[in-house]
């Protein structure tokens, strides 16, 4: 009979609670569902190892946090992405185009990665520039000036065509 702390059973509650927002995340910052699951699972394994210390009111910011930390290093260690879309492993939302969602995607994967992920934590989670200014370790000047610049280049990815939030 294996016998557990009590931050243990916390651990897993949240991990049962969280893998799925993280794997999503994790996939609109590398676009990839195989590599995604990597970074989460790595995401996981760091937390597990702090989670003691962390505070209930910051973990879903530390988790945050630490999945762009490793999609970072990651990137950093890999040096090169494939652009070739793969299918998608589960349908479309209702109304959303396809081909619109894949060329997202290729205009998102040719970003330098801290603007992808100043662009994907500023629109896609929808986070204050000062939330994304703390978890990427920069000022609010640069997240806005990073995220300026990521949407003029994905503009011209799309031969001018805006990119708006709904």
């Amino acid at each position: 009979m294996v016998v557990r702390a009590d931050w243990e059973d916390q651990f897993v509650e949240y991990f049962c609670a969280r893998a799925q927002p993280l794997r999503r995340l994790a996939y609109a910052l590398c676009g990839d569902w195989h590599t995604a699951e990597d970074l989460v699972q790595l995401t996981f394994v760091r937390l597990y190892r702090r989670w003691p210390g962390i505070r209930d009111e910051t973990v879903d910011a530390y988790a945050r946090r630490v999945l762009v930390n490793v999609f970072l290093t990651h990137r950093r260690a890999r040096r090169r992405e494939s652009l070739m879309a793969d299918p998608p492993e589960r349908a479309a939302a209702g109304g959303a185009d396809p081909t619109d969602q894949l060329a997202v995607r290729r205009a998102l994967a040719d970003l330098a990665p801290r603007q992808r992920a100043a662009v994907v934590l500023r629109y896609l989670e929808d986070l204050p520039v000062a939330e994304v200014a703390a978890l990427l370790e920069i000022s609010e000047g640069t997240v806005k000036s990073q995220t300026a610049r990521a949407i003029q280049s994905m503009r011209g990815a799309f031969d001018g065509a805006a990119l708006t939030r709904e």
